[in-house]
């Protein structure tokens, strides 16, 4: 059987590696932030929804540095809201 590995040093362009780019925020937010599973989806808002604040904010976009080897700059991610916005805002990078 063969698995594919999600590589902190991978960068992600397709729709399965935006998938898998989800389930790792998800992870993240449930393990690191103590996020209800339940509450998180594509809609979800990061700060309203997911009461993330702004310190969790920079925990989270160092976090994506690592796993994606991007870097959201920080007037970008001051527009960003939800966990989509986070996918898109990567994508766009």
């Amino acid at each position: 059987m063969y698995f594919l590995a999600f590589s902190s040093q991978a960068t992600y362009n397709t729709s399965m590696d935006r998938d898998r780019l989800y389930l790792k925020i998800k992870d993240i937010l449930v393990d690191q932030f103590e996020v209800d599973e339940s509450k998180v989806s594509m809609q979800a808002d990061l700060y309203e929804e997911l009461e993330i604040d702004s310190i969790d904010a920079v925990d989270l976009m160092v976090q994506l540095k690592e796993l994606t080897g991007k870097k959201i700059p920080p007037e970008q991610f001051k527009q960003v809201r939800t966990i989509g916005n986070v996918l898109d805002t990567l994508s766009r990078l």
